[in-house]
């Protein structure tokens, strides 16, 4: 499927490392590029992180984190801030990533990554926490793009030209998430094709693909980023599309709920990474299979 390149950078596709499959993976060592884990399943240490650190001489990590909350207007909370950044100091990860979000107030860690208003003054907070971090770590962090499910009142800036002009402040890359344009616009209307022609292609470090759930309510259909299932045709259809503006991307599978056999995660995987040949081959079109 995918050459290893263990230690270095991320090489084709990939699979999110869920605890049911690290004793598999660390048994059978199967033929994908990279693993990506989240941050916050490791800071405690223990028996967890050492056995991620076995698998990590055979596979390239990246570090994904669900928690720094970005966008909170009461700033970063330091103590995690040390926490990833030990972490990244340990396992020297080929990529690190955050969500463009926030997730804490009064103190309390919410269990969701709630939006932003795209407008100047959140701009300008997120990209110092970006500063911030980037400068603890010392390297660039990769910053993804939200799922959507409501539209806020003010909100003037595009997705896109939001995550562009935080790219362009900060020196950031993106973590492209095909699934969560694909969701966010069917829920709230636009066009998907277009907002990933609006992003430079320089700045994309990353790409994510997911399943997501649909759900009927009164009358209305919403899509949920809830990563419990196999990639869609639509979806797979939107990242041919990525690939053709972007070049041959490093490719996640994410799946967090629901989480199947290994084997599964490893077929979603081989079909990215097919894809991902047809665009390092001939560098134009590519189709989903």
């Amino acid at each position: 499927m995918n050459s290893r390149v263990a230690g270095g950078a991320p090489n084709g596709s990939g699979i999110g490392l869920r605890s049911p499959h690290v004793d598999e993976i660390g048994s059978t060592r199967p033929d994908v590029g990279w693993l990506e884990v989240h941050a916050e399943n490791y800071m405690g240490g223990g028996p967890g992180i050492r056995a991620l650190e076995r698998i990590r001489r055979d596979h390239p990590v990246s570090i994904h984190g669900v928690g720094l909350s970005l966008g909170s207007a009461e700033g970063l909370d330091d103590r995690h801030l040390e926490r990833l950044a030990a972490l990244v100091e340990r396992l020297e990860p080929a990529l690190v990533s955050e969500h463009l979000s926030w997730s804490v107030t009064g103190g309390a860690y919410l269990n969701h990554l709630l939006p932003l208003p795209y407008t100047l003054e959140p701009l300008a907070l997120v990209s110092r926490h970006v500063d911030r971090v980037q400068q603890r770590l010392g390297r660039q962090v990769l910053i993804e793009n939200p799922s959507s499910y409501l539209r806020f009142t003010d909100s003037p800036i595009p997705g896109s030209d939001f995550l562009i002009a935080l790219a362009r402040r900060t020196g950031c890359g993106l973590l492209f998430d095909v699934n969560n344009v694909y969701v966010s616009c069917r829920n709230l209307g636009g066009d998907a094709a277009a907002y990933l022609d609006a992003v430079d292609p320089a700045a994309v470090g990353e790409i994510h693909l997911a399943g997501h759930a649909v759900n009927e309510a009164d009358g209305h259909t919403v899509l949920i980023d809830d990563h419990g299932s196999r990639v869609t045709q639509a979806v797979w259809d939107l990242y041919g599309h990525a690939l053709t503006r972007f070049g041959p991307v490093p490719t996640l599978i994410e799946w967090d709920t629901d989480v199947p056999a290994l084997a599964v995660l490893l077929e979603e995987a081989a079909r990215a990474a097919a894809m991902l040949r047809i665009a390092e081959r001939e560098g134009g079109d590519v189709h989903a299979a």
